[in-house]
């Protein structure tokens, strides 16, 4: 009896573990995942949280990495690959928001960088203005595959070659992640700080 007490313990908390450990968080109907696999590796949660437009849900954005970071600079010098998720929760025009982007680089980096991204800049706007509409439930990876640079998928479709320039990826993360993000509230549950 002894036995089968302690054996019905084990299996139960090898249950809790199980359900702990594949655990999913739901966030205004997007489901976010404890890991994401980029590039043949694992990733974990490093936070998430809600994009707002005054009082209005833009978006659920979730960053992947191979270790805990907590600001843009350890983002950058984190080892592996790593991946911010848009999954939109409103409908919303894909052009203006490439052109929000645009902004958000310039908000945060020099002016003598800025002409340096025009490049990439230019190709992130059209990147954007090709997919037209974003509607509720699209997402948009942003990957950073070492040794391939950083992969824009949206809808499931990546979105043209790769960015190769680690620089231009930084200058993209720093929309969220710079000086002047463009959420505050964001940039914090993004990178675990409870405020």
């Amino acid at each position: 009896m002894r036995y089968l007490k302690s054996l019905m313990t084990g299996v139960a908390s090898l249950v809790l573990s199980l359900a702990a450990f594949s655990a999913t968080v739901e966030l205004h109907g997007v489901k976010v995942e404890d890991s994401q696999t980029v590039g043949g590796v694992k990733l974990e949660l490093n936070g998430y949280g809600t994009r707002y437009k005054g009082p209005f849900k833009v978006y659920v954005g979730d960053l992947y990495t191979t270790k805990k970071v907590s600001s843009l600079e350890e983002l950058i010098a984190a080892p592996g690959p790593k991946r911010l998720t848009m999954t939109f929760v409103r409908e919303i025009e894909a052009g203006p928001f490439g052109k929000l982007l645009t902004r958000g680089v310039e908000d945060n980096v020099t002016k003598a960088e800025i002409s340096k991204l025009v490049p990439g800049l230019i190709r992130m706007g059209d990147i954007f203005t090709v997919n037209k509409v974003l509607k509720v439930g699209d997402t948009i990876f942003i990957d950073w595959i070492p040794g391939t640079g950083m992969v824009v998928t949206a809808k499931g479709v990546p979105q043209g070659e790769p960015f190769k320039e680690p620089e231009f990826y930084k200058a993209i993360m720093s929309i969220w992640f710079g000086q002047s993000p463009a959420d505050w509230r964001l940039k914090d549950a993004l990178l675990g700080i409870k405020s």
